[in-house]
C-alpha cells in the first residue's frame, strides 16, 4: 500500500507541479509582449493580442493545476503516515517548504498574474511603467517558487537522516 500511495504522490507532483512551474515561468514573457502596440505578425494578427491570449491560457493552467495540486500533499501525508515517518526532520522541512511554495503560488503568483492580465487587457498601450516592473517581480517570485520545489524534490530523494533507506 505504501508503494501505491508513494506512486500516486509522485505522479501527482509531476503532473501538477510540473505544468505550473513551466507555465508560471513563461507567463511574464507573454504578459510583457501583450503590451506590444501595433506590431503585426506574419498572419496579420496583432502580436499583442496573441501574447495576451497565451498569457491568459498560462494563467488558467497555473490556476487549474494549483487546485489539482492539492492531491500532492494529501497523498504525501498519507504516504508518510503509512510509512511512519511523519515526524522525520526531512519530511517536516519538506512539508514546511511545500506550504511556503503553495503560499507563494496562491497569495503572490496567481494574483500578480491576474493583475498583469488586467493591465494588458486595457488594450494597446497598456501602462508599460506598471507592466514591466510587475512582470519582473513576477519572474523573481516564480524563481523562488521553482527553487522551493527543487529543494523539496532534493529532500524527497536524499532524505537526510531518514531511517527508511535512501
Amino acid at each position: 500500500m505504501s508503494k501505491m500511495l508513494l506512486s500516486i504522490h509522485v505522479l501527482a507532483a509531476i503532473l501538477t507541479i510540473g505544468p505550473i512551474t513551466v507555465a508560471a515561468s513563461i507567463f511574464p514573457r507573454y504578459a510583457r509582449a501583450a503590451g506590444a502596440v501595433g506590431e503585426i505578425a506574419d498572419d496579420g494578427e496583432e502580436r499583442g493580442e496573441r501574447a495576451a491570449s497565451i498569457a491568459g491560457l498560462l494563467h488558467r493552467i497555473c490556476r487549474g493545476y494549483a487546485i489539482a495540486g492539492l492531491a500532492v500533499p494529501v497523498f504525501g501525508v498519507a504516504t508518510g503516515a503509512r510509512m511512519g515517518i511523519l515526524t522525520d526532520a526531512w519530511l517536516l522541512v519538506s512539508t514546511v517548504l511545500t506550504a511556503i511554495a503553495a503560499g507563494v503560488l496562491v497569495l503572490m503568483l496567481l494574483p500578480l498574474q491576474a493583475t498583469l492580465l488586467e493591465l494588458t487587457a486595457a488594450g494597446a498601450g497598456a501602462d508599460e511603467k506598471r507592466t514591466r516592473p510587475a512582470a519582473a517581480r513576477l519572474s523573481g517570485l516564480t524563481g523562488i517558487f521553482n527553487l522551493l520545489w527543487t529543494v523539496v524534490v532534493v529532500l524527497m530523494i536524499f532524505r537526510p537522516g531518514a531511517t527508511t533507506g535512501g
